[in-house]
């Protein structure tokens, strides 16, 4: 029996990529749903290959475009967050991929959780802005969640079915920017941080990668995913991005999975789990690499990762308000309104500003996402003060 996914992004980077391992084993895997954004042309391209049931398009906009190029296939075509949100329910569905980008993909994870669905989750913002929420509606409707990233993958690969997590340290690239002086990161350029050494990526988690900020998301994901306290989580500095995390339990002992730069894998890991099937692509030549090194991070020169542990320990609403802060500061750097450095005064800014919430519910995160983005906009514009 196949089985049948439906992938929420499927025109971005972990949605071509997952796209991919279905082809190569069309006996396993069936594309239930496909859908995206903006790229109605894309999306309209992938319909005609993968033949999926429904296809959405959030952008309403972009409806006839779409509808009409697939109105000589039987395939049903919608559009919005509504539609968006309830595709996840169809009763065929197995395997909900989350790789939208962003808020946007926690509405449509909560349905499919609450649906029962297998979630492989790419989507890291989920955990991030309502982790608690997320973790305990997944328990309630017996709806497994599997990690796509890398690092969550990795780890998730380590675990010891009885033997408990002393620390799970998560590896950084250090991103284009890891030698980097203070003096020569006033004035980097969105060009530069959209030049990873060693992942190929869409343009928000480069810059999120390159901040750091996207590991300071990765250190609130695996405190929902692993069970365990943020000073259980230790984040180490690994240019070479072999080791893709590591697991040590209490007798001290570490395992570590490792790999090429190839995010097909865990896709497909979470695919197939229990199981492990035939990828094709590179493998790992150790010859290749004489000298694995390590360092700490510098929160100093890279202050979105501090920013990131003190709103786990803070709890509440404060991951989610940093959360919306810093994907207001992305799209401003992206569009060179705002400079590196200062997407962090930005971010501290809207944590000091925005109303606290010690125990959030969904209304709560929905208006703390609102709240955020205007204070963060603000601030943007008539710069920190």
């Amino acid at each position: 029996m196949k089985k049948q996914i439906a992938i929420l992004g499927s025109t971005g980077s972990i949605g071509t990529q997952a796209l991919q391992v279905i082809e190569e084993h069309p006996d396993l895997y069936e594309v239930y749903a496909l859908t995206a954004n903006n790229k109605a042309d894309l999306l309209a391209e992938q319909a005609r290959k993968f033949h999926p049931e429904v296809v959405v398009i959030a952008n309403e906009d972009r409806y006839l475009q779409l509808k009409e190029a697939l109105e000589d296939l039987p395939v049903k075509v919608y559009a919005g967050n509504d539609a968006l949100s309830q595709v996840v329910e169809a009763g065929p569905i197995d395997i909900v991929l989350t790789a939208m980008v962003g808020y946007a993909g926690l509405r449509p994870t909560i349905n499919a959780i609450k649906a029962g669905k297998t979630i492989a989750l790419a989507n890291k913002e989920t955990l991030v802005v309502a982790g608690e929420l997320v973790t305990r509606l997944a328990n309630e409707y017996h709806a497994p969640i599997l990690p796509v990233d890398s690092e969550h993958s990795a780890v998730f690969q380590c675990l010891e079915m009885n033997n408990p997590v002393h620390k799970v340290i998560l590896t950084a690239s250090g991103g284009p920017f890891r030698t980097y002086t203070m003096d020569q990161l006033q004035t980097v350029t969105k060009e530069q941080a959209l030049k990873h050494p060693n992942w190929h990526m869409g343009a928000k988690i480069t810059v999120d990668s390159a901040s750091m900020m996207n590991k300071g998301f990765e250190v609130m994901e695996a405190k929902w995913l692993f069970g365990v306290r943020p000073d259980q989580i230790e984040v180490v500095v690994h240019p070479q991005s072999v080791i893709h995390s590591m697991v040590e339990f209490e007798d001290g002992a570490v395992k570590a999975q490792l790999g090429v730069p190839d995010m097909r894998l865990p896709i497909q890991y979470a695919f197939s789990y229990p199981r492990r099937v035939h990828l094709s692509g590179e493998r790992l030549d150790f010859s290749k690499y004489s000298t694995l090194t390590f360092e700490k991070p510098d929160t100093a020169r890279f202050r979105n990762l501090a920013l990131a542990y003190e709103a786990l320990h803070q709890g509440g609403n404060m991951p989610c308000i940093v959360n919306a802060a810093n994907e207001v500061v992305v799209s401003a750097f992206l569009s060179d309104k705002i400079s590196f450095l200062g997407m962090s005064d930005v971010i501290e800014k809207a944590m000091a500003r925005v109303s606290f919430i010690q125990i959030p519910d969904y209304t709560d995160y929905v208006e703390t996402d609102a709240e955020t983005r205007r204070i963060a906009a603000e601030l943007v514009i008539n710069g920190v003060k």
